[in-house]
């Protein structure tokens, strides 16, 4: 076998297999660092079957979130309003308007209007928004300051680092929680913030939980 085959072909089994751990290993690592949110999500803005400003509502009318959003404060996901909300202002408001046409017809017919989702966890993260509302964060620390939106994007990673860089330091991040949807608050101070910050995690039993279990259920 000696005179068909060179030595070095004793070694080629092996010379495979590490090229197959080398190369699966760039690969894996490639996909991993570059398929997260921060790269595949960030800066994602749909065009939506009906033009919604929130720099309008929420920024320039001060419409507080959660006259759309309503359900924010006692369930995990964060609702969408039924177009017979968004006709409480608009029987009067721009009511013929072209632009709401379509809005108008879902609120006549009772068939929602097929908003496009912007921000999705996967199926395998656990996210509770009333958490995270009723204990002082901000809609801003994850969706960006979305007051300020004409069309909302996806401004905020939401992977695994960017949401262990709050859970390792809560009291950053907390606020009155009369000022979640004030999306202009800001503290006074790093030093108020860390004082207010130290004092909410006591009171309101803020833990600064970082174990898989928290999110991957």
């Amino acid at each position: 076998m000696s005179a068909i085959f060179p030595k070095w072909t004793n070694k080629l089994p092996l010379m495979i297999v590490i090229g197959v751990f080398v190369v699966g290993g760039t690969v894996t690592a490639g996909v991993w660092y570059y398929f997260t949110p921060k790269y595949t999500r960030v800066g994602y803005q749909p065009i939506q079957p009906v033009a919604y400003s929130h720099a309008t509502h929420a920024g320039q009318l001060g419409i507080d979130c959660r006259y759309c959003h309503s359900a924010v404060e006692k369930s995990w996901y964060a609702n969408l309003p039924s177009s017979s909300t968004c006709m409480n202002c608009h029987n009067q408001v721009l009511k013929d308007d072209p632009r709401l046409a379509l809005v108008r017809e879902s609120a006549t017919s009772g068939r929602p209007v097929q908003w496009v989702q912007i921000h999705r966890t996967p199926d395998f993260v656990y996210f509770n928004h009333s958490v995270h509302v009723t204990r002082g964060i901000s809609c801003v620390e994850c969706h960006g300051q979305i007051n300020q939106m004409e069309e909302v994007q996806h401004a905020q990673p939401l992977s695994m680092t960017f949401c262990l860089d709050c859970h390792r330091n809560p009291a950053a991040k907390l606020r009155p929680v009369e000022k979640v949807t004030d999306l202009n608050w800001h503290p006074e101070s790093d030093t108020k913030q860390n004082e207010f910050g130290t004092r909410a995690m006591h009171d309101w039993k803020v833990e600064s939980l970082q174990n898989c279990s928290t999110c991957h259920r």
